[in-house]
């Protein structure tokens, strides 16, 4: 994920924190500051690191799950909103997506009951009121957290755990598609409710949550589309066939010339025999174009190491690649020359014409 920083490694899974994470520090610091000085900054800034670290449990509650599946987690990035864990796919058994869903509020339940045992009680709910408050202990602050994460990732909406959960069941009823479709529609209908009340409350947090909810139901329903779609397909199926290449003596003037004559924005490099070396995107050439100027080698502003998948590889596995690589790959025939390239674009565009076909059929 971009704007985000590695701080390392655990298990095979990388953690990540979002830029973004270091603001809301900061304004949980000064905030704190303003009322009790110094001493208060601290204890704010320890209790939202305390915090995320309860969500970070959380989303490897959904790691050790999915790799029960053998399904890995390449990484985990802690945003101000909460955690995201990047499965590399989604388990294919309604039954094995259920227990990775709730996998992550059971370890918020466990660690609310460990708290519950050392506070000796449960706290005064004043506390899960006003969290900020240092006045209602540490610990009785934390107890609320995860009772409140529990109960928030198991709204049935997408991408919370309880629309995985919803999902999971309607799947076995159903079937995958239709179980997305109406947990995805349930979802958005939840993130309207949830903006509309944002707004007439002025709870602008409530409605930046309400858009969150409602991308994340859209996002998922497209995968899974995009995934029943590729069900049977080899990549050669989606693949762009008709497009402009670089060779590796090119220039970025070159390239700049190609972004206006045509509707590309990814550019792939090739070496005399056809090889793919890289990718030159659009952001990297206007970098490349501010930085080094015109003349600068496209070699030196490319992206290297572009994944390759054969033209009759599966297409569900290509899309597993794509996704590891969070960007365009390269179709290469059996000399492992380039004859095509899948981005997110053309990707999509399958989709939307799925989607006119299937509105016609019905």
């Amino acid at each position: 994920m971009s704007w985000s920083i590695p701080l390392g490694r655990i298990a095979g899974t990388e953690i990540r924190l979002h830029l973004t994470f270091l603001l809301l520090l900061a304004w949980i610091g000064v905030a704190h500051g303003m009322q009790g000085g110094l001493p208060a900054a601290v204890q704010g800034i320890v209790f939202i690191c305390l915090l995320f670290g309860c969500v970070l449990l959380h989303e490897f509650g959904h790691v050790a799950a999915a790799r029960r599946y053998g399904v890995r987690t390449p990484d985990i990035t802690l945003l101000p909103i909460g955690g995201v864990a990047r499965l590399e796919r989604i388990p294919e058994k309604p039954t094995e997506e259920l227990v990775v869903a709730l996998a992550g509020p059971a370890v918020n339940v466990v660690i609310a009951l460990l708290l519950l045992l050392a506070l000796g009680g449960v706290p005064a709910m004043a506390a899960a009121t006003a969290l900020e408050d240092p006045a209602h202990g540490m610990l009785a602050r934390l107890f609320w957290v995860n009772v409140t994460l529990v109960v928030f990732n198991l709204l049935p909406a997408f991408p919370m755990d309880g629309g995985r959960v919803l999902r999971a069941l309607l799947a076995m009823r159903v079937g995958a598609r239709r179980a997305t479709e109406i947990a995805s529609g349930i979802g958005q209908a939840l993130a309207f409710g949830l903006g509309l009340l944002g707004l007439l409350n002025g709870a602008p947090l409530m409605v930046f949550v309400a858009l969150f909810v409602w991308l994340g139901a859209q996002a998922e329903a497209q995968a899974v589309q995009l995934r029943e779609l590729s069900r049977g397909m080899a990549a050669e199926d989606a693949m762009i066939t008709r497009f402009e290449s670089l060779p590796v003596t090119a220039r970025i003037a070159d390239a700049a010339e190609l972004l206006i004559r045509t509707a590309q924005t990814d550019f792939p490099v090739v070496d005399g025999g056809g090889r793919l070396r890289g990718i030159l995107t659009r952001s990297d050439l206007i970098r490349a174009l501010q930085q080094e100027g015109p003349d600068a080698p496209v070699l030196e502003a490319m992206r290297r190491e572009v994944p390759v998948v054969p033209h009759r590889a599966a297409l569900e596995e290509a899309l597993r690649v794509m996704q590891e690589a969070a960007g365009p790959i390269g179709v290469v025939d059996s000399g492992g020359r380039l004859v095509g390239v899948l981005t997110h674009e053309n990707l999509g565009e399958m989709l939307m014409l799925e989607a006119a076909r299937a509105a016609r059929a019905g």
